[in-house]
């Protein structure tokens, strides 16, 4: 946690409410871009936006400092989120990926390599898209946040060993997407082999 944010936290717990509007706006970008990466819909991430800092706002008490103040707003996102689909869960199934078929890709490097940059980007986005929601997240977490395994055990609540078997889970879960989805795109560019 940052001295500044420290120092804000303070003086809220010390009665300076409108402080509080500091940590919003040091965080909104944050907390909303988590939101509508697990929830997709621009309306609804707002709302889990608003929850949680109201949800940050009347539990500041209970946070520790044991870690990032970011770290603390990720949990709460998260788990708001978490709450949005179990009172939606129709509206929020992910199709199953258990059903896709195998295809024989020499190497991911090689459909990866024969794209430009942007085209990966959006290639990834797309692949990512069809996760599990638990698994895009934590890969989420792990690689465009760049959260430590720690922090993201803090954030989920799940056990190490837990988050890494799930790590590995979604990874090659995103792999037999990427193969299954640009295999047959190759085989129509460059014929079969």
């Amino acid at each position: 946690m940052t001295n500044k944010d420290h120092l804000i936290i303070q003086k809220v717990l010390q009665g300076n409410t409108n402080a509080f509007a500091e940590l919003v706006t040091a965080y909104k970008d944050l907390v909303f871009t988590l939101a509508l990466k697990m929830v997709k819909n621009r309306k609804e991430a707002e709302e889990v936006s608003q929850d949680t800092f109201i949800k940050a706002f009347k539990n500041l008490s209970k946070f520790k400092g044991d870690s990032k103040f970011s770290t603390w707003l990720y949990k709460i996102t998260y788990h708001n989120c978490l709450d949005r689909f179990k009172k939606n869960e129709k509206e929020y199934r992910t199709s199953s990926i258990e059903t896709l078929a195998s295809f024989n890709v020499s190497s991911s490097d090689d459909v990866l390599k024969s794209m430009e940059r942007e085209e990966r980007a959006e290639m990834l986005k797309n692949c990512l898209e069809k996760l599990p929601e638990e698994e895009r997240t934590i890969l989420w977490f792990f690689y465009y946040k760049e959260l430590s395994l720690k922090e993201i055990i803090e954030v989920t609540q799940f056990s190490e060993a837990n988050i890494k078997v799930k790590l590995h889970r979604a990874r090659k879960r995103l792999l037999a997407i990427v193969k299954e989805r640009f295999e047959p795109e190759m085989i129509a560019h460059y014929g079969k082999k």
